[in-house]
């Protein structure tokens, strides 16, 4: 494959229902083609992706008349899915209702002197702005969405709650998620998600309609035709035989998180805070127990994933070449000395996901997982394609092959580092 820097940008033909809403870390839409191409996947074939973030993998699957699950432990990201590959809606009617709710958030607010397609620049301490909770506040990046913008978000918010139309109303509300991130938000996305320039006011009705139309105009593309079914869990990727049939599934196309230090729920916190997928840090601790420990954020004193790994001499030698590392370094924080058992809570993780997945594969099931290489963590190499390969032919799958999807400058070693696509199969 390509080590093309554009590699993983998606193509003007892959926007269609991806772009209703895209999680930044998505993979794109062209490998999950080329695989189920590679994989001679047909109409027959059911497709499962057990982390599937915000549904490319599905997405895709539908697209081509195949049959698919999702399993995400994100509430956002599952909603955000689940919207994505829900096609029954009546376009006409999402137009309908929306453009009654927009008109009643726009008289809302210029009645208060606001106007969506004019920056405000009066003084906003005369504004009856709305506002998160002192709660919610302390569970968003500061800084990540201004008053004015977020006040016509939870304007908005509130008009469709008040003129709630099920039918639509799932529909409507992954738009909002869509524009408060790309329009409303001061949210900048790098190699982390941080905060950016802080806007004094930002459209936000307006480019709901938009986004709304972008749907539309997909779902009249596809009316009439046969859809695949499409089936999303809201479940913990290491429990898959808890909500999957047995011998129900013919591929795995997928990117598991890497083990790279990064909060996989910050970059979908503020949505998921402003439309209520996560009110309290309770909710916000559940969320992470269910997530494979990629990052020291997310480790608890009661896990206990790392004895399915405890045969792997290279990950126990990874992990003591960490915690060498770290007293080197005389690194001594409380996450620092996290590090050594995060890694092997990853990889016990990933092996427990593994297991979990063998009774719901069929024979000779084929898999592909995109994942990339490491030296986050003090500098020291991992290499998670190989150990993956390994951990799972332990675990009786077959190693075919290993593709190269591209490559990427690691900012502190300044280092090439291959992300990679593991191809196993299960003999069943």
């Amino acid at each position: 494959m390509s080590r093309d820097r554009n590699t993983n940008r998606i193509g003007q033909r892959d926007h269609a229902f991806h772009d209703w809403y895209r999680f930044v870390l998505s993979f794109p839409p062209h490998l999950v083609r080329e695989y189920i191409e590679d994989f001679g996947l047909g109409d027959r074939s059911v497709v499962l992706d057990p982390f599937c973030g915000t549904g490319t993998t599905l997405v895709e699957s539908k697209l081509r008349g195949i049959s698919s699950f999702g399993i995400e432990a994100n509430p956002f990201a599952h909603f955000a899915t689940s919207v994505k590959t829900d096609w029954e809606i009546n376009p006409d009617l999402l137009y309908s209702l929306s453009c009654e709710v927009a008109e009643i958030a726009l008289d809302i607010l210029r009645k208060q002197g606001i106007d969506d397609a004019i920056p405000f620049d009066g003084n906003t301490s005369d504004l009856p702005l709305r506002q998160l909770s002192p709660e919610q506040n302390k569970l968003i990046i500061s800084g990540s969405i201004s008053p004015i913008p977020l006040h016509k978000a939870l304007v908005l918010i509130e008009c469709l709650e008040r003129y709630r139309t099920e039918r639509a109303y799932r529909h409507q509300l992954l738009a909002i998620a869509s524009v408060l991130v790309s329009t409303a938000s001061n949210l900048r996305f790098g190699p982390e998600v941080g905060v950016g320039k802080s806007k004094v006011d930002a459209p936000v009705i307006y480019p709901w309609l938009a986004k709304i139309g972008d749907m539309i105009n997909d779902l009249r593309n596809v009316t009439g035709l046969n859809h695949a079914s499409t089936q999303v869990y809201l479940a913990d990727a290491r429990c898959l035989e808890a909500v999957l049939p047995p011998r129900s599934v013919d591929a795995v196309i997928t990117s598991p998180p890497y083990p790279n230090e990064k909060d996989y729920t910050r970059i979908t916190r503020l949505e998921s805070v402003v439309l209520g997928f996560i009110r309290t840090r309770t909710d916000l601790q559940v969320l992470k127990k269910a997530l494979i420990r990629s990052n020291t954020r997310n480790v608890y004193k009661t896990d206990d994933d790392d004895k399915w790994i405890k045969d792997y001499p290279e990950i126990e030698r990874i992990a003591d070449a960490i915690e060498r590392r770290r007293i080197e370094l005389r690194k001594t924080s409380g996450f620092e000395k996290l590090y050594a058992r995060t890694t092997k809570l990853y990889f016990g993780g990933m092996a427990r996901h593994l297991a979990a997945l063998r009774s719901v594969l069929r024979p000779n099931a084929q898999l592909a997982y995109v994942v990339g290489d490491q030296a986050s963590y003090l500098r020291v190499m991992i290499r998670t394609g190989r150990l993956l390969a390994d951990i799972a032919q332990a675990l009786g799958y077959e190693f075919v092959r290993t593709d190269l999807f591209r490559t990427r400058l690691a900012t502190a070693t300044k280092e090439q580092l291959r992300e990679e696509v593991v191809i196993l199969r299960w003999p069943g």
